[in-house]
């Protein structure tokens, strides 16, 4: 799936683009510090949300804010059919013993290199699929994006164009049973609506 999403609202980047506002990223990104110092733990930021709701945009503001690693499960996903197994990388894989995935390659639908994180350096995980309830437990911070089906169809395919309008259905359906299953709105300690 390819990357990259539009804004959650607020103030745009340097480079012109839409992104999320600059009060909203440092709130998040002081939250998340706050948990991950009073715990102790690493600090691990998931942002979810279904195509098209801001997802990327935000969880590269935090990881800029906050000097974290990110990863992008459009790297993770295996093809189109993939939300399910990424959903169970970012726990097993990405924050698990592995601490990385295997990189999938979207030009040749094959799977490609090993990417590994750095378990020692704070992360954010982005993409349908990062906030479940097998890596909930493992996030200082859990936010859920939304946004109006009209809104998501627009930035998506105005994103991706053609190839993703082809897949929207199939994409669509994997959100819908990955967000009935693991129920991540209910999950998330922000729910933002973009």
């Amino acid at each position: 799936m390819p990357e990259g999403e539009p804004d959650v609202g607020g103030a745009g980047g340097a480079d012109g683009t839409a992104g999320p506002g600059d009060s909203l990223v440092e709130g998040l990104a002081a939250a998340a510090a706050g948990v991950a110092a009073a715990s102790g733990a690493r600090l691990v930021v998931l942002v979810d949300g279904r195509s098209g709701t801001g997802k990327t945009t935000l969880g590269d503001s935090l990881a800029e804010r906050l000097g974290a690693q990110v990863v992008h499960l459009d790297d993770v996903y295996p093809g189109w059919d993939g939300l399910r197994a990424a959903a169970e990388a970012v726990v097993t894989d990405v924050l698990g013993g592995r601490s990385g995935y295997r990189r999938w390659d979207w030009a040749t639908s094959c799977p490609a290199e090993w990417a590994a994180v750095d378990p020692g350096r704070p992360i954010v995980v982005e993409g349908c699929g990062a906030l479940s309830r097998g890596s909930a437990p493992l996030a200082s911070l859990r936010v859920w994006l939304e946004a109006d089906d009209d809104t998501r169809w627009e930035r998506a395919i105005g994103r991706d164009g053609e190839s993703f309008a082809r897949e929207w259905d199939r994409w669509a359906a994997q959100e819908a049973a990955f967000i009935a299953a693991e129920r991540p709105a209910e999950l998330a300690d922000v729910v933002l609506r973009t």
